[in-house]
């Protein structure tokens, strides 16, 4: 359809790492480009051809393609930008390229990447079974590893008992098979070594790029055990190296704060060593291989053979603020502490003469209890361990906060008790460099900052929204004093939760991504432990908030926190298996802790940011797992508080119950062009527009998960404003643009602009059917309300759009400086009105309205009293 595009692209960080492969998205306009259209990449200024490997990801009503996603391979230090260009075939720019082979038997699946050679066995316990460079085996084999722990407790004495699991595989899929990058899918359980017993669901998957020889591990587990009694102590994933050599060639790294742990199981450290043999012992630290001839001292030697055999080291990060190194001679004997420190990098290295491993946790310090382990260094065989739980901490605790609710006091949700851990996942990353030789500290330095911040390409934020991608939002504008100012306080309010996880350590396994609710100022601290009130849980979406935050700016550290916030999100608030599977837990102490099992939790708006900007396959399985989360409401009715069993088989809220199931429709549409799921969408609309007032009735509808069709239950039956602050507003302007329905379109401005009407206007359009008292807090409600003033053309829903925002306390203070200084168990800064809904829906509101009413911005600041009515 095009056939003269290019699209810039831009790296998300300005440290460029010696080489990577990396994978991204791009989005189209409808009809820009087909299926059939040649896509390439060329290098910045060199305009050299990047070998490119590109697939649709989703699709436009036409059949053209809506979103792209690429993989490229960069063997050398990357570009500083690139461009990918439509109607040039990447073959044809680059003959030189050795593309990536997959071969496949009934056996095994076996990845060439020119670089190494990856075996993975389709059963047993192997998730990799070996790893060769240059003809050399640097790994013989890699499982999964769990620790259950169970404690019984007799009178006078407690009894700890571990019983030791390890992988079993059910399924590998080959997802890609080059010509750039390949991705192998692993599905399976953890099964008890001494008896015939499995738990804890896993799924993993490695990407291999041509050329390259790092592997990339994406792993999944879900906790499906009994909380009471099957605490998980520890989990990881372990590799086994063949050690070649002598033992003083053989290395131990692990990276610290800043600098890194450098040892071997037979250091030449001794109090002997000096002059020429303090020279082998420098060279030993930096991990050069010392041969006989430079060894050939036998006073040195019967130094060395007196001295001790370290046979295992470790680093365990328990909390983010400390961690321990620490080695030992062999079981039985106790631990040396090496080092302390406060944050480990999370990257470590083992191998001997003939190399070894590079093992790279991602986000290591912040998903503490994390642990990496190094054993049997003075065997033929090591085994490297990259701990997701240490089990140097304290077991798992997956049971909830108290055996009975409290929703009066606490604003938990519902009477029932439903607080659960058993379905809900956790997600981690690891990279692997094979290497022939031990690295350097600047090699380690190279893969520290690699770990901290993966090379990722994005396009720029403008190139985003000239192609309508997620919706509605605006690009920075500081074109006037008003816009500077509502800009410099997004950013404010941005810079001030970055200042809050790191103030109040919002970091651990279960928590890390994740911000507090709501604030407690006399204790000056959040709501930790008030019920509804401490974990948000994507109650009125941050995450989307933080995503617009990103497409618009492309700044690298909202990046981070959006990532951090998905990969939570999705997966630890979520049910992935179990009674409560496509449902998510709404806020609370504990984040399954809520008896509201919702699926706006899950929903697929919530996440479509990251798999569209990143291909990440995990929130691709995460949302076709939602496709269906109709049907979870007739298990368990949203609405079942309030409206009793009826001919319905279940009751949902226009918002957000359908807007949630739209969301999930929608990505299954235009990722899988799912008629049957546009069809269910489109029954829906039309449902809603045979309402009396659209959008604006019910909310509450019978609903059957079977049909799709809503039955209208009156047109004022519940309260209007969770329709409209749970991400609604967002997930409906991108339908808009699939649907090119105008009557749709009129219907979301109607109800933008009948919001916020009074009692009387009210009246005068539905003869006084609906009472004003059902639409509440304003605020949550100004997407809307500000795109139907753009599409009526209504100056005075702009100016009230205006003045709610303005009139906040976002609006008008300087969250960098103006913090209050307070003493909780240590000195902190607080806002004492400070929380996160707000600050959600105050942000996502003032970005839409930049959007569609910008000109409309008064440039007179509001007076004192004005800001004081908030």
């Amino acid at each position: 359809m095009m056939n003269s595009t290019e699209v810039k692209l831009h790296w998300l960080s300005e440290d460029h790492p010696p080489s990577a492969g990396v994978t991204w998205g791009i989005p189209w306009k409808e009809g820009q480009l087909s299926r059939e259209d040649a896509l390439s990449l060329i290098a910045g200024a060199s305009k050299a051809a990047v070998p490119l490997q590109s697939w649709p990801a989703a699709y436009w009503p036409d059949g053209s393609v809506k979103w792209t996603g690429h993989a490229a391979a960069f063997l050398t230090e990357p570009p500083q930008d690139c461009t990918l260009m439509v109607g040039k075939r990447d073959a044809e720019q680059s003959a030189s390229f050795s593309p990536l082979t997959v071969r496949e038997t009934n056996d095994d699946i076996v990845i060439d990447t020119g670089a190494i050679l990856l075996q993975i066995s389709k059963t047993g316990n192997s998730i990799i079974s070996s790893m060769t460079r240059n003809g050399v085996t640097l790994c013989t084999g890699s499982e999964l590893i769990a620790i259950k722990e169970t404690v019984n407790e007799q009178t006078g004495s407690t009894i700890i008992r571990e019983e030791r699991y390890q992988s079993r595989i059910s399924e590998v899929k080959v997802e890609q098979e080059g010509p750039v990058r390949a991705v192998v899918k692993l599905t399976g359980s953890h099964r008890a070594v001494d008896v015939d017993e499995s738990w804890l669901p896993f799924s993993l998957r490695m990407y291999a790029y041509a050329g390259l020889e790092s592997i990339r591990i994406v792993h999944t587990f879900v906790y499906d055990g009994n909380a009471e009694h099957d605490f998980v102590k520890g989990l990881g994933i372990s590799f086994r190296i063949p050690m070649q050599g002598r033992l003083y060639n053989r290395h131990v790294r692990f990276a610290g704060d800043s600098g890194f742990l450098s040892e071997s199981p037979k250091t030449l450290h001794s109090r002997r060593t000096k002059g020429k043999y303090l020279e082998l012992f420098k060279r030993q630290l930096d991990g050069e291989t010392l041969t006989d001839e430079e060894m050939d001292d036998d006073y040195f030697k019967g130094i060395l053979d007196d001295s001790a055999r370290w046979d295992q080291f470790k680093v365990s990060q328990l909390s983010a603020d400390h961690y321990k190194m620490a080695k030992r001679t062999q079981a039985g004997c106790s631990w040396v502490k090496a080092a302390e420190g406060r944050r480990a990098r999370g990257v470590a290295y083992v191998g001997g003469s003939g190399g070894g491993l590079v093992l790279g946790m991602r986000d290591f310090w912040q998903k503490h209890p994390s642990g990496m382990e190094a054993q049997d260094m003075t065997e033929d065989e090591a085994q490297l361990t990259a701990w997701f739980w240490s089990p140097d901490a304290g077991a798992m605790d997956m049971r909830h906060y108290d055996t009975e609710t409290h929703v009066e006091s606490s604003y938990e949700g519902a009477e029932e008790f439903r607080a659960t851990a058993y379905g809900v996942g956790n997600t981690n990353e690891l990279m692997i460099w094979c290497r022939d030789a031990a690295p350097s500290s600047q090699e380690l330095e190279a893969y520290a900052r690699y770990n901290e911040s993966p090379p990722q390409l994005m396009c720029e934020p403008a190139y985003l929204r000239s192609q309508g991608a997620f919706g509605i939002w605006s690009l920075p504008d500081r074109t006037t004093p008003a816009k500077a100012n509502v800009e410099d306080k997004l950013d404010g309010i941005i810079a001030f939760y970055q200042r809050e996880v790191e103030q109040r350590r919002w970091y651990g396994f279960w928590d890390y991504g994740d911000f507090m609710h709501s604030y407690d100022p006399a204790r000056h601290v959040w709501n930790y432990d008030l019920g509804g009130c401490a974990w948000q849980n994507t109650e009125l979406v941050p995450n989307m908030w933080l995503w617009l935050m990103f497409i618009r700016t492309g700044r690298e550290d909202i990046f981070r926190m959006a990532e951090a916030m998905t990969r939570h999100t999705s997966e630890v608030d979520v049910y992935h298996l179990g009674e409560y599977a496509m449902l998510g837990s709404r806020h609370n102490v504990v984040h399954w802790g809520c008896g509201c099992k919702e699926a706006r939790i899950a929903m697929a708006g919530l996440h479509r940011y990251y798999y569209y900007l990143t291909g990440d396959e995990r929130i691709g399985d995460m949302m076709d797992d939602e496709k269906d989360a109709d049907y979870a409401t007739v298990h368990l009715d949203p609405m079942r508080a309030y409206f009793p069993k009826d001919e319905h088989p279940t009751h949902i809220r226009v918002g957000p119950d359908w807007a949630a199931f739209s969301s999930n429709w929608m990505t299954r549409w235009e990722r899988h062009e799912d008629k049957f799921y546009r069809d269910k969408l489109m029954t829906g609309i039309q449902c809603i527009k045979q309402a009396n007032f659209g959008l604006i009735s019910g909310p509450t509808y019978g609903y059957d998960p079977e049909t799709g069709i809503l039955s209208s239950m009156g047109d004022d039956n519940w309260g209007r404003h969770l329709a409209l602050c749970m991400g609604a507003p967002q997930v409906w302007f991108e339908l808009s643009a699939l649907l090119k329905d105008p009557q749709w379109d009129e219907m979301m401005a109607d109800f933008g602009v009948f919001y916020n009407l009074s009692q009387e206007e009210k009246d005068q359009i539905t003869g006084g059917v609906i009472r004003t008292e059902r639409f509440e807090h304003p605020l949550l409600t100004l997407a809307l309300a500000a795109y139907g003033a753009w599409y009526r053309k209504d100056k005075r829903t702009a100016d009230l759009v205006w003045s709610t925002l303005l009139t906040h306390h976002f609006a008008y203070t300087d969250l960098q400086h103006d913090a209050a200084a307070v003493t909780y168990v240590r000195e902190m800064q607080e806002f004492e009105w400070m929380n996160t809904n707000e600050a959600s829906q105050w942000s996502l509101n003032a970005i839409i309205s930049l959007e569609l009413i910008g000109d409309a911005l008064p440039e007179t600041e509001p007076s004192a009293g004005q800001a004081a009515k908030c």
